[in-house]
């Protein structure tokens, strides 16, 4: 049996954050019941082979799924479970923003089955909350999270954003304590980028804000990293940061190439041997549907070489690296070749042990750069 996972994509937000390339929308509350339905019908019509499947992970992300109802969150589990064995979850994770996520709700998340919560802090600073046009509060972080604690949750991711324009390396460690004090089990730590079609994107393009330099970068990634193990935070991905056996389990899928569904719209899922993304539009996607049609927009079929480069470049952003024995024998040498020639491009950024390659610091720093260089 393959281990398995379910993404489900809750679009709605209160404000659409200026550095944000997910898809989301705001102002259609009215739109919620209508798109619970659309989902719960692309979950019963869904046509993917799941038989050799096990489901272990579940994960609700967007948009700001905190923002909607539990009672819809349990009309979304019900349609699942009534389709899926969920007997084998182990990981049931939603994402809740600050402010957003009120006591009597995380209670009712938390009765429904969801076991792991993301809450989306980014910053602690106000200053910084106001320029990535987050609208929670300092104040607004602790209380849910205390919230979170109080009701039962026992595994607890918190986002963070560093490498902010304006911020000072004494904000992003004040930050970093005051999070180790509060205890989470995870912690999901992004520089900032600017990705097209955001506004931040614009902000730059018209000089009316200036991004931190990759000197800055370079510091600021390796002493986050240093300060994350020195707190007892694992680097077991390039962003991501866990007490011993508490990563992310559903991120681990993706990364590891596993198959898992996807439902809502935007949402990107893969069956081992195909990869699609449904309509990156609520209404598209409801109407779709809500005419028998597939909500899906893309469809792409991976051939072996497509594979092995999406092991090369999803196994490196792990601390754990790649197993050169899991390249089929006819292709090694063609990466044997692109290793050699990185190693004396990016001195001290690439590791080999026996069969196994991995990134350094500081490679993993320049990992994006690197890994399309490794690539068959």
């Amino acid at each position: 049996m393959k281990s398995a996972g379910i993404y489900i994509h809750i679009p709605f937000c209160a404000v659409k954050c200026n550095y944000c390339d997910f898809y989301s929308i705001t102002e259609r509350e009215s739109s919620i019941s209508k798109f619970i339905k659309a989902m719960t019908s692309e979950i019963e019509q869904c046509p993917v082979d799941v038989s050799g499947w096990r489901f272990d992970t579940i994960f609700i992300g967007g948009g700001t799924p905190s923002l909607i109802e539990a009672k819809y969150i349990e009309i979304i589990l019900a349609s699942i479970d009534k389709k899926y064995n969920l007997s084998n979850i182990k990981e049931f994770t939603l994402e809740a923003n600050p402010g957003e996520a009120p006591l009597n709700h995380l209670k009712a998340l938390k009765a429904i089955g969801v076991n792991r919560l993301s809450i989306g802090v980014q910053s602690l600073q106000p200053e910084l909350l106001k320029f990535l046009t987050r609208i929670h509060t300092r104040k607004q972080i602790f209380d849910t999270f205390r919230n979170a604690r109080a009701v039962g949750f026992q595994n607890i991711n918190c986002d963070l954003i560093y490498s902010i324009p304006n911020q000072t390396w004494e904000m992003w460690e004040d930050d970093l304590q005051i999070i180790f004090n509060l205890d989470p089990e995870h912690i999901s730590a992004y520089m900032l980028t600017v990705e097209k079609g955001t506004e931040l994107f614009k902000m730059v393009a018209k000089n009316k804000t200036i991004m931190p330099d990759d000197i800055q970068n370079g510091e600021w990634f390796v002493k986050t990293h240093e300060i994350m193990i020195s707190a007892g935070y694992i680097p077991y991905e390039v962003s991501n940061f866990s007490k011993s056996g508490l990563e992310c389990l559903h991120n681990l899928h993706y990364w590891a190439i596993d198959p898992y569904l996807a439902f809502g719209p935007s949402a990107h899922g893969f069956d081992g041997y195909k990869r699609w993304n449904n309509s990156r539009s609520l209404n598209h996607y409801i109407e779709k549907i809500d005419s028998g049609q597939s909500p899906i927009s893309k469809i792409e079929e991976l051939t072996t070489l497509k594979k092995v480069n999406e092991y090369i470049g999803f196994g490196l952003r792990m601390r754990k690296g790649i197993d050169l024995n899991k390249i089929p024998k006819d292709l090694q040498n063609k990466f044997e070749k692109n290793y050699l020639l990185i190693k004396g491009k990016y001195p001290n950024c690439i590791k080999k042990f026996n069969s196994k390659i991995t990134f350094s610091n500081k490679g993993l720093l320049f990992s994006d750069k690197i890994i399309p260089d490794l690539l068959i």
